[in-house]
């Protein structure tokens, strides 16, 4: 059986020179707006006024089609062979998506894809609310991404890392505090590039004076020993490579679910390293009442035993979550109460979303700004 998928996504979004979003009418007769996440000819899904989202797949031949956008949409046949949904309104910022096409799970080829749920996923880009450009381009200096590869002695292969360079790094002599990021599990090094938009919310920090320039390192995760991934590799690569301040008050350390998991268990056993750890959606795993069989005990006991001088070298210890809904509400919850029995100092911010990229784009433009003072 051949099936033909024909998927064109709309958003009503356009960034005006100042990364105010607005709703620009296009000559069409078709409902709401196209996505920006879609590739150019796609005219579905499509954005209405109050963030529901028209989805329209061509599959004549199929007999069930969903949308899974963490909830799943059944999608109705018209007489065409077009399947059609509403949503209903969705949050603002980035969300996966996918087509389930007769019990199979595909990325849809009208999107833009991303690597994410450790595949390559579609992606839905609704519009932050009006006033709110922090996640927009705007008429501001723009810094640079750049990709970097290196051979991995630790994993045995080629590897690589994004890079970002702020405004005038190349014709400045200046050295930069660094601020290494990790990404979340089943992502890569592109996750914080593309999804996370960690260029756009940079630009816009520094160029409002929210924020120190910095360089920000975005490494692959995926490895099988991330404690020297990033002390044998990645940072005598960056530090060979770029003109970096030195000294651990010069260095943060911070990332996502997985990569907040990395952060603590690298940021915890080497604080002469890194003066600032960030912990996004994430926390040590949960071991109330059974901790002797939790491996995580160890940094526990590394804190208690320390505890003065870790509160004196951190000089931001991070942690965020996306509220009740985020997957990791309960492990952080715990983590919390252990560090408030030892006394370690911390930072908390909540916000609502679960375990999305809205709420890691909101974690990186609120922790960036503590960071290098």
């Amino acid at each position: 059986m051949r099936t033909f998928l024909s998927f064109f996504v709309l958003l009503g979004l356009t960034v005006t020179m100042n990364a105010q979003p607005t709703f620009r009418r296009q000559a069409t007769s078709l409902p709401g707006e196209k996505l920006t996440s879609n590739v150019r000819s796609s005219q579905y899904p499509r954005i209405l006024p109050d963030n529901r989202v028209i989805f329209k797949i061509n599959a004549p031949e199929a007999k069930n089609v969903q949308i899974d956008l963490g909830k799943k949409y059944d999608l109705k046949r018209g007489e065409d062979g077009a399947w059609t949904c509403t949503t209903e309104p969705l949050s603002e910022g980035f969300h996966y998506y996918f087509l389930i096409i007769d019990g199979v799970k595909v990325a849809d080829p009208g999107s833009e894809s991303f690597y994410g749920c450790s595949m390559m996923s579609s992606g839905i880009e609704i519009p932050y609310p009006d006033g709110d450009n922090r996640f927009y381009i705007a008429d501001v200096p723009h810094g640079d991404i750049r990709m970097n590869r290196y051979y991995s002695t630790v994993n045995k292969c080629w590897k690589r890392m994004f890079v970002y360079t702020p405004s005038g790094y190349d014709k400045s002599k200046k050295d930069y505090p660094v601020l290494y990021l990790l990404h979340g599990g089943g992502e890569d090094e592109r996750g914080w590039a593309n999804q996370g938009r960690t260029d756009i919310i940079m630009d816009n920090l520094i160029a409002a004076g929210e924020a120190k320039e910095m360089i920000i390192v975005m490494p692959d995760g995926n490895t099988s020993d991330i404690e020297n991934e990033l002390i044998k590799e990645c940072i005598p690569f960056i530090e060979d490579r770029y003109r970096v301040a030195d000294g651990r008050e010069n260095r943060a350390l911070a990332g996502l679910s997985m990569g907040g998991i990395q952060t603590l268990n690298v940021g915890i056993t080497h604080p002469e390293l890194f003066s600032y750890l960030g912990v996004f959606s994430s926390g040590w795993w949960a071991s109330r009442g059974n901790q002797s069989n939790d491996g995580t005990e160890k940094y526990y006991n590394l804190l208690k035993s320390d505890k003065e001088n870790y509160n004196k070298l951190l000089k931001q210890f991070w942690i965020s979550m996306g509220g009740k809904e985020d997957i990791a509400y309960n492990n952080c919850r715990i983590m919390r109460e252990r560090l408030d029995e030892i006394g370690i100092k911390y930072t908390y911010f909540e916000t609502p979303g679960g375990h999305t990229w809205p709420v890691w784009r909101e974690s990186l433009a609120r922790f960036a700004p503590l960071l290098f003072k």
